[in-house]
C-alpha cells in the first residue's frame, strides 16, 4: 500500500493549489520587493520570459521555451542589502537587475510533469530541489482575481506558454500528504528519530549569542538554500533562539541595518513579535550614524515612524487589497506563532510522526534536536523525513 501511495502522481497534490505569481528576469530587486509586499507572498517565481506579452508564445518572444529559472523571497533581498555597499545606497541597490538574486545552479527549482510520480518528485528533493514547479490544467475562464492582479500590478503574470498556469509543489505539501497516510508505514513512523538516521549534524549552523549578526549572513544564505536555519546558542552550547529565513520572510528590507549593526542576541530580540524595541532601535540608528551610513538610517526612520515601504517605491489604493504593509505582516505573524526567534525543538527519542506534525504545525520545514539539557546537537528536516519514507517504500 505504502509503494503505491508514492507512486501516485504529483497532480494529485497540486488539486486546489493557486496559480504561481511570477517575474521576469529582466526586473529589478525593486521590483521583486514590490510584488513580494503587495501580494503577501513568501515567495515569487522568477521566469525567463517577459509576462508583459504573456498572450504570446516563449518562441515569438525569443525563448525556447518559457521556463521558472528560480524563486525570490524577502530574505534575499535582505541579505543583499546587508552587503557595506548596498546598504550605503539601498535605492540605488534597488534598482539592480533581478538576476544577481538567482543561484547559477537551477536545482532549487526543478519543472516537473503532471504525471511524474511522487517517488520521482521526492528523489529530485534528495537532490536539492525545494519546489517543484508542475503546469495546471487549462482553464477557459479567467478569475476575477487573477485579473485584478494583473490589472493592478501589471508586470506580475500567472501566464506562461500561451496562457498556461503552474503552481508550487513544496516539501511541505508532500510531508503533509505523506502525513496524511501515516499508517500504511507503521511501525517506522512511530521509531523515534535517532534510530532513523535522520539528525543532521554537517548542517547544524550555530552562532554564539554575542557574535555578530552580521557574521550569520553566509549562515542565513546556506539555510535558504536547504531550508534550514541559524542557531543562536550560549557559552554553554545551549539552544536560545534563531534566525530563520521564515522569520525574516516576514520582515522588512530595514532589517538589513538590525543584521549589520546588531549582535545576534539583539537582532534574536529585533524581529520578535510586536515590531523591534524602541532601544534597540536607537542603538542601529547610533551605530549607522556612526558609520555614515546616512541612506540606510533614512529607510530605518521611515520604518520607525510607520512608513510600509520606502518612498522610491510607494504604494497605490489597492496596497490593503494584497495585504502590504510592515503592520499587517507583523500582526499576520503574530497571530500564528506566538514568538518569531523561539526556536521548535524536539528531543532525540522522539518519534517521526511527532516530529512532522511540529513541524508541520509550525509551517517551518527543520526541527532542532538537543539533549535533555537543551544542548543543540542537530536538526531534522522535510528532506531527512522523506529519505525514511523513501527508503521504507523499498523494502515493502
Amino acid at each position: 500500500m505504502a509503494v503505491s501511495l508514492l507512486t501516485r502522481q504529483v497532480s494529485d497534490l497540486c488539486l486546489g493549489k493557486p496559480a504561481l505569481k511570477s517575474l521576469s528576469i529582466s526586473s529589478t530587486i525593486g521590483d521583486a520587493l514590490l510584488a513580494l509586499k503587495r501580494l503577501g507572498e513568501n515567495f515569487i517565481s522568477i521566469w525567463n520570459c517577459d509576462h508583459h506579452h504573456y498572450n504570446l508564445s516563449a518562441v515569438d518572444r525569443g525563448f525556447k521555451e518559457c521556463q521558472c529559472v528560480g524563486k525570490v523571497c524577502m530574505v534575499n533581498i535582505i541579505c543583499f542589502l546587508c552587503r557595506e555597499e548596498n546598504l550605503s545606497n539601498p535605492a540605488t541597490a534597488l534598482q539592480t537587475p533581478l538576476s544577481v538574486l538567482i543561484p547559477k545552479s537551477p536545482c532549487l527549482v526543478r519543472h516537473v510533469e503532471p504525471n511524474a510520480s511522487l517517488l520521482d518528485a521526492i528523489d529530485l528533493i534528495q537532490e536539492g530541489a525545494q519546489n517543484l514547479v508542475i503546469p495546471l490544467e487549462s482553464s477557459s475562464k479567467t478569475s476575477s482575481r487573477k485579473k485584478l492582479v494583473q490589472g493592478t500590478l501589471s508586470n506580475i503574470s500567472t501566464l506562461h506558454n500561451n496562457n498556461r498556469q503552474y503552481c508550487w509543489l513544496t516539501q511541505e505539501d508532500i510531508i503533509r500528504y505523506l502525513l496524511n497516510s501515516i499508517g500504511l508505514f507503521c511501525p517506522t513512523a512511530a521509531n523515534p528519530i535517532n534510530s532513523l538516521d535522520i539528525i543532521d549534524t554537517r548542517n547544524k549552523m550555530a552562532l554564539h549569542y554575542d557574535d555578530p549578526a552580521l557574521s550569520a549572513l553566509p549562515f542565513i544564505s546556506r539555510s535558504l538554500e536547504i531550508q534550514a536555519s541559524v542557531a543562536i546558542v550560549d557559552s554553554d552550547g545551549k539552544l536560545v533562539g534563531e534566525i530563520s529565513p521564515f522569520t525574516l520572510n516576514y520582515c522588512d528590507e530595514d532589517v538589513a541595518a538590525a543584521i549589520a549593526t546588531l549582535s545576534a542576541g539583539d537582532l534574536l530580540a529585533y524581529v520578535d513579535c510586536g515590531g523591534p524595541p524602541e532601544d534597540l532601535v536607537q542603538l542601529v540608528k547610533k551605530r549607522l550614524q556612526e558609520r555614515n551610513l546616512e541612506q540606510a538610517l533614512e529607510l530605518v526612520e521611515e520604518y520607525s515612524s510607520g512608513a510600509s515601504i520606502s518612498t522610491s517605491y510607494s504604494s497605490s489604493s489597492s496596497d490593503d487589497e494584497f495585504g502590504m504593509g510592515r503592520s499587517a505582516r507583523w500582526m499576520g505573524y503574530s497571530a500564528r506563532v506566538v514568538r518569531r526567534s523561539e526556536a521548535i525543538v524536539c528531543y532525540p527519542w522522539n518519534s517521526l510522526v511527532a516530529v512532522m506534525i511540529q513541524a508541520l504545525s509550525r509551517q517551518v520545514s527543520y526541527v532542532w534536536v538537543v539533549d535533555h539539557d537543551g544542548t543543540l546537537t542537530g536538526i531534522v528536516s522535510f528532506a531527512g523525513m522523506m529519505k525514511v519514507f523513501r527508503e521504507r517504500s523499498r523494502t515493502m
